[in-house]
This record gives structure tokens, C-alpha cells and sequence, in this order.
């Protein structure tokens, strides 16, 4: 068994999804079911016997032992976290308790379970850590991209509460040798992303006929990563990652922020036509926000040399593949917008912080 945190937001619950697609090795999933929290992303998983969900805080130190002692795993995969800037800004408060105190009560309540193992299972014992590229700061046009040893410079509350665990990461396998593995990815798009990130509020706010609001003059660069191709690489870091190592995970896609827009409006006005006209029309720009970073940018060749890894995706199938989920799943949108799939999880729980499936 792997116990994975955050497995009902993003990138976690996909994670769930394919490692559960991929074999039949059971995944113990603890997330908070915060406002990105969607257990309807996991559904499917119902009447699955190998997902087992707890509603709980990875802060919970007394929680997080009781989970290691009755499971076992053999591994702990850290995708839960608070990350979204803007949200970084305006409470900052949150993202320090999740993303410092949270991975600090895991990695204490990781290193006592760890100690206590048989020596077997002790050598085997991983704990991955799922970190961000916005830790290293911005990049200036002509500046290489981020290797794994680029300085520290975050920028904003969510990038220096996400660096700041990081760095917990690192001490807890150089002072008590725990054996952990650090993945710092650009960013995710595809299917059950929160719609606050770019890509699905596009699409959402396209399909409603609302404004795209693009922050200052859209040419913030970011590298965009498909979260299939994020889940692949996870399985090869866990599988045969060196511990104490980091490895870079990106998608070789550097795209200005304007032109993601306007391929989103492309792919809507050939898959879903609006008779009020072209989809660009809508895109508005509006005032940047505070420490906005220009541009980030992975060198993914350490992955690919050492683990042999590199995404399946382009960024043109990738993103058509993102649209037609959306377009297919206006009902999996309407209840995370109403908040609907709030009211699934009383109903499907009745109430319970504990269940088997989700």
C-alpha cells in the first residue's frame, strides 16, 4: 500500500486514478476535502477495494501516526497542498499551515514509522515529495531554465511556503537519513482541474460567454505540463529515484499566458462553435497582479538521463485532450462551481470522516 495526501484535489486525485488504472497495489488517500478538494473526481473508484479514503489533516500528527501504524505503507506520496497564488496573496496564513506545518508533521510522523521498521522495509520506505517550479523564482527571456541546482528565489506566498518545505525535505534526509525523493514540476493542465487555474477558467468562462481575463499584457511565460505525463513521471521517481535527490519534471512547452488564450479559443470555436461569434472576442486584460513572475521555464534532462523518463504528451494533444474533457463533463464543472459535489460527499458519507472507496 501507498498512502498518498491531497489525492482529492488535482493532480493528486489523477495521480489516484492512473496508479489504481495501473496495477493493483491499494492507495490509502488522506486530503482535508478543502475547497479544491473534489471527491466526485473519484467516483469511479466507489466499489474499488484497493482506494481507501480518509477525510483528514495531514497537520494532524495524531491522525497521520494512527494511518502509518494500521496501514503500513510502503511509501508516502506529498501532493497536498495550498496552490494558488492569487489565494497566496490574499491569506497567506493557510498556505504556511498546509504547506510548512502540514509536510512537517509528515515527514515527523513519516521519520518515528520509518525508524521503527524492519530493516527491509526500512530500505525500501520513500517519501516523495511534490514540489513546484515557482520556488526558484523568475527567469528572464534569455536565461536558461531551471535545473535542479538553480538558487532558491521565491517570489510570492505560495512559492516560499512551498520552497520552505522543500527545504524541510532535504533536512529530514540529511540529519536522520530519512529517504526521500523532491519533485519540482512546472505547471499541470487537464481533466478535473479546478477552475481558478488558467486553462479551466478559459474554457469555463468561454462556454459561458463571460470575459477571459488576462493578467497585464498576457506574455508571462510558463512551461505547461499534462498531469497524465506528471503521473508517469511520478511512478518513475518513486520506482527509481535516488534518495535525497530532486528531479525536474517539465513539459518542454514554454508558452506565453496570451497565446494559451488564443489556442483555447481556437480548439472552442472548432469544437464548439459560438454564434455570437470568435471566442477571442471575449479576452480581456486586466490589471497584473503583485509579484507576478515573468517567466518559468524546466530543464527535465536529469529525469530523462537518469530515469529515462520524458512526457508522452505534446502540448497540441494535450490540450485538445483537456478541452474535450471539459466539453464532455458540463456536469463534473456545474458542482464544483455551485459547490454541489460538497453536498455528494455528506450524502455518500452521511456525515462520516471515513469510508471505503470514494
Amino acid at each position: 500500500m501507498i498512502l498518498v495526501t491531497g489525492g482529492a484535489g488535482f493532480i493528486g486525485a489523477n495521480f489516484v486514478l492512473d496508479w489504481l488504472a495501473g496495477g493493483d497495489e491499494a492507495v490509502l488517500n488522506l486530503d482535508a476535502l478543502t475547497y479544491a478538494g473534489n471527491l466526485e473526481t473519484l467516483a469511479s473508484l466507489e466499489r474499488t477495494a484497493a482506494h481507501r479514503f480518509i477525510h483528514g489533516d495531514i497537520c494532524d500528527r495524531a491522525l497521520v501516526d494512527g494511518l502509518l501504524a494500521e496501514h503500513r505503507p510502503r511509501a508516502i506520496i506529498h501532493f497536498a497542498a495550498e496552490s494558488h497564488v492569487d489565494r497566496s496573496i490574499h491569506g497567506p496564513g493557510t498556505f504556511v499551515r498546509t504547506n510548512v506545518e502540514g509536510t512537517f508533521t509528515l515527514l515527523e510522523a513519516a521519520r518515528t514509522y520509518w525508524s521503527g521498521l524492519p530493516a527491509g522495509d526500512r530500505e525500501a520506505f520513500r517519501f516523495l515529495h511534490v514540489s513546484t517550479d515557482e520556488v526558484y523564482g523568475s527567469l528572464g527571456p534569455q536565461d536558461p531554465p531551471f535545473a535542479e541546482t538553480k538558487t532558491y528565489e521565491p517570489n510570492s506566498p505560495y512559492s516560499a511556503s512551498k520552497a520552505a518545505s522543500d527545504h524541510l525535505v532535504r533536512a529530514w534526509h540529511h540529519t536522520y537519513g530519512l529517504p526521500v525523493l523532491t519533485t519540482n514540476c512546472s505547471n499541470n493542465y487537464g481533466p478535473y482541474q479546478f477552475p481558478e487555474k488558467l486553462i479551466p477558467l478559459m474554457i469555463v468562462n468561454a462556454l459561458a460567454g463571460k470575459p477571459l481575463p488576462v493578467y497585464g499584457d498576457g506574455l508571462n511565460v510558463r512551461d505547461w505540463l499534462y498531469v497524465g505525463d506528471h503521473c508517469s513521471a511520478i511512478r518513475e521517481v518513486l520506482a527509481r529515484g535516488r534518495t535525497g535527490e530532486t528531479y525536474n519534471i517539465g513539459g518542454w512547452n514554454e508558452i506565453a499566458n496570451i497565446d494559451i488564450v488564443r489556442t483555447l479559443c481556437r480548439l472552442l470555436d472548432e469544437m464548439r462553435p459560438d454564434p455570437a461569434g470568435p471566442h477571442e472576442r471575449l479576452i480581456s486584460y486586466v490589471k497584473d497582479r503583485p509579484g507576478h513572475d515573468r517567466r518559468y521555464a524546466i530543464d527535465a534532462r536529469k529525469i530523462e538521463r537518469e530515469l529515462g523518463w520524458k512526457p508522452a504528451e505534446t502540448f497540441e494533444t494535450g490540450i485538445r485532450k483537456t478541452v474535450r474533457w471539459y466539453l464532455d463533463n458540463p456536469g463534473w464543472i456545474a458542482n464544483v462551481q455551485s459547490g454541489a459535489y460538497r453536498d455528494w460527499v455528506a450524502t455518500q458519507y452521511g456525515g462520516s470522516d471515513a469510508g471505503q472507496g470514494a
